[in-house]
């Protein structure tokens, strides 16, 4: 009992978390909040309306060269590529702890690439669907409500992946830069905390709006 008192008195820390990363995880759990009422907002929305809700296999359809649309196609090119960049940030973090400075920018590097990738492939979806009549009050395919919570939901992911692309490349060039080189490469795992979170939200994303 006396051993307890001394550590409650000598306020002691249990767990050491530095302040970067507590600040980060803080972020993630408001977005979380966030993109939780945007998720359930879509499904109060999907079950309480009227008119029939648009078939996924139908809308994101996609042909190539004339052949017969694919269903979801380009849908699961887009999070093969987004989930094959949290590997790359992974090993990014595990170099990073390693210290060896030029494959951690390279894997860096690598996932903002694929992150890219991704916006452009979501930018190509959005031109298709707005091509198709898709407007955020009404679409050909059914529930008028169906464009403006997709349109919402997706686009504030993709603003979520576009800063990140951004934040990897400063943090990479500043790691190429030797900026860490005595603090540390925590920022990395920072870095990865927060590209690993918008892969798990894209994940609700397509299961709510691709497979339901």
């Amino acid at each position: 009992m006396t051993g307890f008192i001394n550590d409650w008195s000598a306020d002691k820390q249990t767990y050491h978390v530095p302040w970067g990363k507590a600040m980060m995880w803080i972020f993630l759990v408001s977005d979380t909040f966030i993109f939780s009422c945007f998720l359930v907002g879509y499904m109060t929305v999907r079950i309480s309306t009227a008119d029939p809700w648009p078939l996924a296999t139908e809308v994101f359809a996609l042909s190539f060269f004339g052949s017969d649309p694919i269903p979801l196609i380009l849908i699961a090119i887009m999070t093969f590529v987004l989930i094959t960049s949290s590997g790359t940030m992974a090993l990014a973090v595990n170099y990073g702890y390693r210290k060896d400075k030029k494959k951690t920018v390279i894997l860096m590097c690598a996932t903002a690439a694929l992150g890219a990738t991704f916006v452009g492939m979501q930018m190509y979806e959005w031109s298709k669907l707005i091509g198709y009549g898709v407007r955020p009050w009404g679409n050909p395919w059914g529930a008028d409500q169906f464009g403006s919570v997709f349109y919402m939901i997706t686009g504030f992911h993709g603003l979520h992946v576009t800063g990140g692309v951004i934040y990897l490349l400063v943090v990479a060039r500043k790691v190429w830069l030797g900026h860490y080189e005595k603090k540390g490469y925590e920022i990395v795992e920072i870095t990865g905390l927060y590209w690993h979170f918008v892969d798990l939200v894209w994940v609700f994303i397509f299961a709510f709006f691709y497979l339901l």
